[in-house]
């Protein structure tokens, strides 16, 4: 792609998302993600692969349809009520609108599917930004919607946090293995975010560290596929040895930085007097834990099952790691002891 026009879009997709976060009305709002949805579509399907195009196609037909919803939703309350400020949503059927619509676009359950045959048809790079940056504007928004307890949220959430981790049991792929750790890890933020919107966003920016980290360990690494992954040894000792710990702090395990949002989230809920929901949450974890724990295994612990017959060349190509990846590495292993001054940061 034209550096000119690569460039172009990148500030498109910032201008949608600083346009939906800085709105305060619904229709300033739509726009914002439309302009979001169409900056980054050129990027998806760059490299003129079938797959590539046919992953632009459907998410472009996902987010079309959720884009319908939400303007049909934001109409009708402005109809009912007058009002067209995005916390004035206060009519039960458009709220639930809404809160589907912006379910669609985030990929929650059960309206996930797309997501993870999106994510599989782009390259790593691209399926960073999906993960990461797209899930900014939408997030936001439905944190913004003032709901009591809304039966949908905790459905959606529950149901992610479940889907999440069954879905990524049998995969062999990398990017859809990370795409439904992301439907995972967005209904335990979804489950908190009535309650403390503030812990939910401190689960948001955790998991777009650890994603960061882990997206670009594998474009490093040069690996989509779990096979792959036992080539990791030979070629970068150093970073295959901080991958299992990067894996398991996605999987939310202590002393990593992955287990600070998951365990506040469950002493929240269980102040809430929902035990039994954080129950579910917490073994739906274990589900997640088990395709991350073979993620490790593969990388570390097992060799290539192929060889090659093939000449070894007398030298070999170095790839070094890149100063984000060492910095969201870091994050991802050591920001546990902060937890303290973390949450009192967010919550003043």
């Amino acid at each position: 792609m034209n550096p000119f026009i690569f460039t172009t879009m990148l500030l498109g997709l910032m201008l949608g998302t600083t346009m939906a976060l800085s709105s305060s009305h619904w229709l300033m709002v739509w726009m914002g993600l439309e302009i979001n949805t169409l900056a980054i579509i050129p990027l998806m399907s760059q490299h003129h692969h079938p797959r590539a195009t046919e992953a632009a196609t459907k998410y472009f037909l996902t987010q079309a349809t959720a884009a319908t919803i939400m303007l049909f939703s934001a109409t009708m309350n402005a109809w009912l009520t007058g009002l067209w400020h995005i916390q004035e949503l206060t009519h039960p059927i458009t709220s639930t609108m809404m809160i589907t619509a912006l379910a669609l676009k985030l990929g929650l359950a059960p309206v996930h599917s797309w997501m993870p045959d999106v994510i599989q048809g782009l390259n790593l790079l691209t399926g960073l930004i999906m993960s990461t940056w797209q899930k900014l504007a939408p997030f936001t928004i439905l944190m913004q919607i003032q709901t009591n307890t809304h039966p949908t949220m905790i459905l959606f959430g529950l149901a992610s946090t479940l889907i999440g981790g069954w879905g990524g049991l049998n995969q062999t792929q990398l990017r859809k293995i990370m795409a439904y750790s992301s439907i995972a890890h967005l209904g335990w933020m979804t489950l908190v975010m009535q309650f403390s919107p503030p812990l939910a966003l401190l689960a948001l920016l955790t998991y777009f560290v650890m994603t960061t980290a882990t997206f670009l360990l594998f474009k490093l690494n040069k690996t989509t596929t779990i096979n792959t992954l036992a080539l990791s040894s030979t070629k970068l000792p150093a970073m295959t040895s901080m991958a299992p710990l990067l894996l398991l702090s996605l999987g939310g395990l202590p002393p990593m930085t992955g287990f600070m949002p998951k365990w506040m989230i469950l002493q929240e809920l269980t102040k809430q007097d929902l035990a039994p929901l954080a129950t579910f949450a917490a073994i739906s974890a274990l589900l997640s834990l088990f395709f991350y724990l073979r993620l490790s295994y593969n990388m570390t612990l097992t060799t290539f099952p192929n060889t090659t017959t093939a000449t070894t060349p007398w030298r070999l190509p170095t790839s070094k790691p890149s100063l984000p990846l060492a910095i969201s590495t870091m994050m991802s292993l050591l920001l546990l002891p902060l937890t303290p001054t973390i949450i009192t940061t967010l919550t003043q």
